[in-house]
């Protein structure tokens, strides 16, 4: 999880610094520490972005101050919100696109250091263009998926671009909240994840969603509806921050967020809603595979959908269509295999590619039993490409018995 440009003030002559309603405060790029009239801000791409009536957020939105006037080197404000600042606290600008590389040299160096460890994914925080997320792709050169995190309102305005540039999105609900009105972000979550799964993107819900777990053994109603509400929103996945990373109740956290999905999961609603959301397939050989073998699992009563994949897009193609059965991954790349745990519904498997129609079928039968996905006697709806081996060749459906 690359930082990304992380806008700050400056240091304060005398410590935390109290604002109130109606005062009056300028940011300069001055090094002198800031006082109750005037506060450092050490970035010049604010000051050339500002403009008059436009947001300041200081501290996650705790101070907000509107900008009423502004120079080359200066920013004349007026506090709204009245609060505390004080050194390097963190600053957002909600309605101003500040013309920032979504890269810092930090990134940089933390990206190399990642990808020699070989990570599977790479996230970029403050995506607010789909070239930001083409100038990461260049870096990485295939040795990693790169997943967009949406948190500034510039990203919305150009979603689907930035969608179709990315292997992976994130709804980072903490940073888009702060920049945008808390009840802007239940609908954008939606329409994100909506347009994830046209698009076939594997997508994340993450952020606050079982905050109060931090220090208390059980989560809120609310936080527990919050994990259904993006579970029947149609997510591929869930996502917990400070509840592992650094709660008292890590373990519970994780426990409690697996029984609400699988009680979300097991609702007939969710499965109508799911239905309901499909879009039709695009008029491509493999789409209409993916489709047809949906319907087919689900009128044979299948125990698994099985897809034969090099990169992992007949996967997601499978996943897209959220069939009411698990879906079994098989590749022969292992970077692939490890990619897919992150799309619905899938259970990757790493094995040798098929290399005819007969080994097609027995390595499908063989991997579900092993992985106790299908019994003796079950069916299994498969799909493959011929040239076996070809990557984007989908073109087979076969139904197998175990």
């Amino acid at each position: 999880d690359l930082q990304g440009p992380k806008l700050r003030l400056g240091a304060m002559a005398k410590g935390p610094i109290e604002l109130k309603k109606g005062q009056k405060l300028r940011f300069d790029m001055e090094a002198a520490a800031g006082t109750d009239k005037r506060v450092p801000l050490p970035h010049p791409e604010i000051f050339k972005a500002a403009r008059p009536d436009g947001l300041l957020l200081i501290d996650d939105g705790k101070v907000r101050l509107r900008i009423v006037g502004h120079t080359e080197g200066t920013i004349d404000t007026v506090v709204e919100v009245a609060g505390t600042i004080s050194d390097r606290k963190g600053v957002n600008l909600p309605n101003l696109v500040v013309p920032l590389s979504p890269m810092t040299a930090k990134d940089r160096k933390d990206l190399d250091y990642g990808l020699a460890l070989g990570v599977d994914w790479v996230a970029l925080s403050f995506v607010q263009h789909a070239n930001d997320i083409a100038e990461l792709k260049k870096l990485v050169a295939g040795r990693a998926a790169v997943m967009a995190k949406l948190e500034k309102p510039a990203a919305i305005d150009h979603l689907d671009e930035i969608i179709e540039q990315s292997d992976g999105i994130m709804v980072a609900r903490g940073d888009l909240g702060v920049e945008m009105p808390p009840e802007a972000v239940p609908p954008l979550q939606k329409r994100i994840l909506a347009a994830c799964r046209v698009l076939g993107r594997p997508a994340i819900v993450a952020t606050q969603m079982l905050e109060s777990m931090v220090h208390s053994p059980t989560p809120t109603r609310a936080e527990a509806s919050d994990v259904a509400t993006a579970v029947y929103d149609g997510t591929d996945a869930v996502m917990l921050s400070a509840e592992s990373a650094s709660g008292d109740y890590p373990v519970e956290a994780v426990t409690i967020m697996d029984r609400i999905l699988k009680s979300v999961e097991a609702d007939p609603l969710y499965r109508r809603l799911m239905d309901a959301s499909r879009r039709e397939p695009e008029a491509t050989t493999a789409d209409a595979i993916s489709a047809a073998a949906r319907q087919c699992a689900h009128t044979l009563s299948a125990a698994a959908i099985v897809t034969y994949t090099n990169t992992g897009s007949t996967t997601l193609r499978a996943a897209r269509e959220r069939p009411d059965v698990r879906i079994l991954c098989l590749t022969p790349n292992l970077d692939t295999a490890r990619r897919m745990t992150l799309a619905w519904g899938v259970h990757p498997v790493r094995t040798e590619d098929a290399h005819n129609f007969g080994d097609m079928v027995a390595k499908a039968t063989r991997v579900a039993r092993q992985e106790k996905i299908a019994k003796p006697g079950e069916r299994l709806v498969i799909t493959a490409g011929v040239p076996f081996g070809t990557p984007g060749a989908t073109n087979i459906l076969r139904i197998a018995y175990v």
